[in-house]
């Protein structure tokens, strides 16, 4: 997946700067412009190499990630559930409990229209760009995971990038095994919608979760 723009230059525009950017007072349309021309860009040229595919035997060929997805699941699952208790109580479960048709929305919102644009710009298309340039797998997957929660800085929520970090790390190791663009997709929905549904929506700064 090679063209005239080098590989380093398009790494720290689209990777580094654009979401940089963000953090700056300008207009939100024109925030959106650029998240949308940067997205196109991407989806095109992958559609052109034909790395955009949905494989569906992956689903029973991948045993090694189910058993690892439900032991983190689980973890996931523990951690949170007692933080949410200490933390913030009155919002455990708060969302599914009270309010299940936002919950619903949430939910469908955030698999859709959030994980996988984010699965398909920072898993598909960085390790098919940019994997080359990096030689230890583990260095790749460690930048992977600096700069998904890079991505999110615009929250300017220390918890967001903590735990973007630790999600990127765990995708982008998803996706070097698997190379699959689902696998990766079924796991970044299932971590988000559960931070939603235990009730991390509000801490995680979330617009409309509580």
């Amino acid at each position: 997946m090679n063209n005239s723009l080098p590989a380093y230059l398009e790494l720290i525009g689209l990777f580094i700067l654009l979401p940089v950017s963000f953090l700056w007072s300008y207009p939100i349309y024109i925030k959106m412009v650029l998240v949308i021309i940067g997205l196109l860009y991407i989806i095109i040229r992958l559609k052109r190499a034909g790395a955009i595919h949905f494989d569906k035997t992956v689903l029973n060929q991948n045993a090694p990630f189910w058993k690892r997805l439900g032991i983190q699941l689980l973890l996931l699952i523990i951690i949170t559930t007692v933080y949410v208790y200490i933390e913030a109580p009155d919002k455990l479960f708060s969302v599914p409990l009270k309010k299940p048709g936002l919950w619903l929305v949430i939910l469908a919102v955030y698999t859709f229209l959030s994980v996988w644009p984010q699965e398909v710009i920072y898993r598909t298309y960085f390790f098919k760009r940019f994997e080359v340039i990096f030689k230890n797998k583990w260095v790749l997957i460690l930048v992977n995971g600096l700069l998904f929660s890079l991505a999110h800085i615009f929250f300017k929520n220390v918890l967001v990038l903590v735990l973007t970090f630790i999600g990127g790390i765990l995708f982008a190791y998803t996706y070097f095994t698997t190379r699959s663009t689902l696998l990766v997709s079924i796991e970044h929905a299932i971590y988000g919608n559960w931070l939603f549904t235990v009730g991390m929506g509000e801490m995680l700064a979330f617009p409309g979760a509580e």
